[in-house]
């Protein structure tokens, strides 16, 4: 086949990227603002928002594999994997702006039952957009280099909504002086972003018929077989994402360093406005935090994948890695010289985030096509539920690690305008959760990352001459 024959349409690669303004969204949008928005306003202690944030995570990493698992059932008996993407993207906006409607003068536990409640909603919802939506780079083309140009192109869009969101987001909020007002406001902007974004992405979800591929509404869909994932209970969702674990040593790989990226990125994600306010003592510098992050981010993600061309996405990946590594160690010395230099090491963190998001989501495609051609199934969901978890853990988990830290080192929560001060062990704490800790666990994920043995030459050799072409 040739590199024409394998191309993916322009029209199916923006329509897929702009999926990542409502991933983007609701990754970087909750992360930012949800555990501050608990201890800030709300009145809720540290460790308790910690809880609540990871108890909806916890339950989103449950039921990840059985969306998964009922995305391969779906797609194996109607063709397509667009339904859930729709009822999530539709139902994802109403969650999120309840998640941030709770009403003034609630006491603090009553607060966070009722965040906790409308998270988890929000979380299925994401769930079952987020998890077809991860499987369908492995139908959309067999080609090694085209996957690396349809996840460096969501990456680049992904980047723009972390950018747009994590910086738009706290500015509608302080546009108010009630801070309820603001938070409900910013939500209702930003759900509704999200919802429009992931409906776009729908379309690009194609519908294949039980013998093979066939175009429809603009993408061909590839495929190994159409048989259907067994089962349909929550436990056959579980086995089939445990069994492409157990039998996938690429994945295995691959999703643990990803899993402690994850922990690593959640962390700072976190910390960011806990540094903004009580370290750089100005709650706007937020907003230039994420500046200095995403905009070379921005920039570099097409770098990144010439990167990807040239030397392998492993290599890239691993380098992307390390930078971003020495970058996020280097922030330690806000302990001694707080102020504008930290700029500069969090645009180079920036640079290397790219390739750490492009990557290993264009590994992953890689990894799918290598199962399906060795076992002869098409379990592309029951990977991607499998990845989402892991994916989703690791950022709740480092959300949760920095409010252990904050607990740990005496941090001091307040309600609404209530104003108090922190003593040094929390700044301490604070600077170390954005800098130290995730170096250290991005420097384990180096680590995990060397037992990835898939190569260019192995996806080559899967390519099927008879695969058609993407559409439109």
């Amino acid at each position: 086949m040739t590199a024409t024959e394998r191309a993916l349409r322009r029209g199916v690669v923006a329509r897929y990227a702009i999926g990542s303004i409502g991933t983007g969204g609701f990754a970087t949008l909750p992360g930012l603002v949800l555990v501050y928005y608990l201890t800030d306003t709300l009145g809720v202690a540290a460790i308790v928002a910690g809880l609540v944030v990871t108890g909806a995570k916890v339950w989103d990493v449950l039921i990840d594999p059985f969306i998964g698992q009922r995305s391969d059932r779906a797609l194996a008996r109607t063709g397509t994997r667009r339904t859930w993407m729709v009822v999530g993207a539709i139902a994802l906006p109403v969650g999120f702006v309840l998640t941030f409607a709770v009403p003034a003068g609630l006491a603090p536990e009553a607060s966070a039952v009722w965040v906790l409640v409308a998270f988890l909603a929000t979380a299925t919802a994401f769930s079952m957009f987020q998890v077809p939506y991860l499987a369908l780079p492995a139908e959309l083309t067999p080609d090694y280099d085209e996957r690396t140009r349809l996840l460096t192109w969501r990456v680049v869009v992904l980047t723009l909504a972390i950018l747009a969101f994590g910086a738009g987001g706290p500015e509608i909020r302080g546009a108010f002086a009630d801070e309820h007002a603001g938070y409900l406001v910013m939500a209702l902007i930003a759900g509704i972003v999200i919802g429009v974004g992931m409906l776009v992405a729908t379309t690009t979800a194609g519908r294949r018929s039980a013998s093979g591929s066939r175009p429809v509404a603009d993408a061909t869909v590839t495929d190994a077989t159409s048989e259907p994932a067994p089962g349909g209970r929550l436990r056959d969702g579980y086995r089939e994402g445990f069994a492409a674990l157990a039998r996938s040593a690429p994945f295995r790989a691959l999703l643990g360093a990803f899993v402690l990226q994850g922990l690593a990125t959640g962390g700072m994600l976190a910390g960011a406005q806990y540094v903004a306010t009580w370290v750089l003592r100005s709650e706007g510098a937020v907003t230039l935090l994420f500046v200095a992050l995403i905009a070379p981010a921005v920039a570099c993600a097409p770098l990144w994948a010439l990167v990807a061309r040239r030397l392998g996405k492993e290599r890239g990946f691993a380098i992307a890695s390390g930078v971003f590594a020495v970058a996020a160690f280097s922030l330690v010395l806000l302990l001694l010289w707080p102020g504008p230099w930290v700029y500069l090491p969090v645009a180079v963190a920036g640079a290397a985030y790219a390739g750490m998001q492009s990557l290993p989501m264009a590994m992953l495609p890689d990894v799918i096509s290598l199962d399906a051609a060795r076992h002869g199934a098409d379990r592309a969901g029951s990977f991607s539920g499998v990845w989402t978890a892991g994916e989703t853990a690791g950022m709740a988990l480092g959300s949760t690690l920095l409010t252990v830290v904050l607990a740990a080192t005496g941090y001091v929560s307040s309600a609404g305008s209530a104003v108090v001060e922190q003593g040094p062990a929390a700044i301490v704490g604070i600077v170390l959760s954005f800098s130290l800790l995730p170096a250290l666990l991005v420097v384990a994920s180096l680590a995990v990352l060397r037992r990835y043995r898939l190569r260019r030459s192995d996806i080559d050799a899967l390519a099927e001459p008879t695969t058609t072409e993407a559409t439109r």
